[in-house]
C-alpha cells in the first residue's frame, strides 16, 4: 500500500469514499474581505482532507491588473518554464511577469516553481477569434506540450491558488492573508482515485470559472471525450477537471442558462420524463439527445464561481451534501452547517438544496433559488 493509500485508507478496504470539504463566500454588494472567514470554515472540515489536497478561488483580487488575464502556471521542470514562457510572448503582451509571493515555512509537500503572469492576447493574432476563446486555446496548447507546465487559473482579476497540504497550509504557502476579494471559494481534497498531486487538486479552473467538488464522476471518460470534440484537452488526472471545461463552454460559449446546465449535468429521471407535460418533456429529450455525454454520473456535489455569481448543484439523489445560508448580503455554500456558521455564527436562513435544483446568488441581488 502507497503511503498516499495509507493515509486515505487505513482500514485496508478496497476502495476509500471520499469526504472532500467545499466551502464559498460571495458578498454580493461586491465588497472585498480577506481569507479569514474561509479559513475558519475550511479548518472546521480538517477531517473531510488528509492534507492531500487543498485549495481556494478568489475573485477582486487583481484590481491593479483587472484588464489583464491573470495566469497561474506550475512548472514541473525548467525546460517546460522555457517552452511555455515561448507560447506566452510570442501569443500575448505580457504586462508582469514574476514568482508567486510564498511563504516556505508553510508545510506543503514537494511545492512546484510557481509563476504568475499578466497579459493580454496581441491582438493582430486573433483573426477573428474572442480574445476567451483565444486565452483558452492558448491554456490548452501550454498544458498539453510543454511536458511539465499546467495553466491553472486564467481569469481576469481572480486566482486560483492550490496545492499538496491541507487548505491551512496551502493559504500559507500562497500567502493569502495579503489579499481580498469578494467571493472566496475552498476545498478540502481526500482523493480517492486519482493522484494527490499540485495539478490535480482543486479548485478546477477555465478564464474565471472554478469548480470545486466533492464525490466522484464515473461518467468522466464520456465527459472527456465529449469535451475534445469542442477543442478541450483534460490533463490534470482528476475527474473535476470535466466540470470547469464544461462549464465554459455551457455557459460562456452556448450561453445556456443555469437551469438548463443543472439538466443537463443532473438530468431528471426517465420515470419523471415519462409523465411531464409535452413542452416539458421534449425539452427533456432534447437536453439528454444533444448533451448526453455531459452528463455527470456518480454521487457528487459541487461548488462553481464566476465574476459575479456563485452557484451550487448536487446529483439528483444528493448522495453528497450541500448546505446554504444566507446572512445580510452575504451568500454561504458548504458541505456542512457548522463549517458555514464557524464563519459566521448568526445566519438568517440556512436550507438543505434538493438534489439536481441549483442554487446561487449574484452581485448586487438577494441569494435567489433556481428550480429545475
Amino acid at each position: 500500500m502507497t503511503s498516499a493509500t495509507a493515509l486515505n485508507n487505513r482500514y485496508g478496504d478496497d476502495k476509500v469514499l471520499d469526504g472532500c470539504g467545499l466551502f464559498g463566500v460571495m458578498d454580493t454588494s461586491g465588497a472585498r474581505f480577506g481569507v479569514e472567514a474561509a479559513l475558519r470554515a475550511i479548518s472546521n472540515m480538517r477531517e473531510r482532507g488528509n492534507g492531500l489536497g487543498g485549495g481556494f478561488a478568489v475573485y477582486g483580487i487583481y484590481p491593479q491588473f483587472k484588464e489583464d488575464y491573470a495566469f497561474h502556471i506550475m512548472y514541473l521542470n525548467p525546460r517546460s518554464k522555457d517552452r511555455a514562457e515561448e507560447i506566452l510572448t510570442n501569443s500575448f503582451d505580457i504586462r508582469r511577469a514574476e514568482p508567486m509571493p510564498t511563504d516556505a515555512s508553510a508545510r506543503v509537500v514537494n511545492p512546484p516553481s510557481v509563476w504568475r503572469y499578466f497579459a493580454s492576447p496581441k491582438r493582430g493574432l486573433l483573426r477573428g477569434m474572442t480574445p476567451d476563446d483565444y486565452v483558452v486555446s492558448s491554456v490548452i496548447r501550454v498544458n498539453t506540450e510543454t511536458d511539465g507546465a499546467y495553466v491553472f487559473s486564467s481569469g481576469r482579476d481572480m486566482g486560483v491558488f492550490k496545492g499538496v497540504g491541507f487548505p491551512e497550509d496551502v493559504a500559507k504557502y500562497f500567502r493569502l492573508d495579503e489579499y481580498e476579494g469578494y467571493l472566496w471559494v475552498a476545498h478540502s481534497r481526500f482523493p480517492t482515485n486519482t493522484p494527490g498531486w499540485w495539478g490535480g487538486s482543486h479548485p478546477f479552473g477555465m478564464l474565471d470559472w472554478t469548480v470545486v467538488h466533492n464525490g466522484e464522476l464515473s461518467s468522466y471518460g464520456t465527459n472527456r471525450r465529449y469535451l475534445e470534440m469542442y477543442g478541450y484537452s483534460c490533463t490534470m488526472q482528476t475527474d473535476t477537471e470535466v466540470l470547469a471545461y464544461a462549464l465554459d463552454l455551457l455557459r460562456r460559449r452556448q450561453n445556456l442558462p443555469l437551469p438548463l446546465v443543472a439538466e443537463i449535468f443532473a438530468p431528471a429521471f426517465w420515470e419523471e420524463i415519462d409523465v411531464m407535460e409535452p413542452r416539458e418533456k421534449k425539452l427533456r429529450l432534447t437536453l439528454r439527445a444533444c448533451y448526453g455525454g455531459l452528463l455527470m454520473n456518480g454521487p457528487f456535489s459541487i461548488i462553481a464561481a464566476r465574476h459575479g455569481e456563485m452557484v451550487g448543484l448536487s446529483d439528483r439523489l444528493k448522495l453528497r451534501p450541500l448546505v446554504a445560508a444566507v446572512e445580510g448580503q452575504c451568500f454561504y455554500l458548504s458541505s456542512e452547517e457548522a463549517a458555514i456558521r464557524a464563519a459566521n455564527p448568526t445566519l438568517e436562513k440556512v436550507w438543505n438544496p434538493l438534489g439536481g435544483e441549483p442554487v446561487a446568488a449574484t452581485l448586487k441581488n438577494a441569494p435567489i433559488l433556481v428550480a429545475t
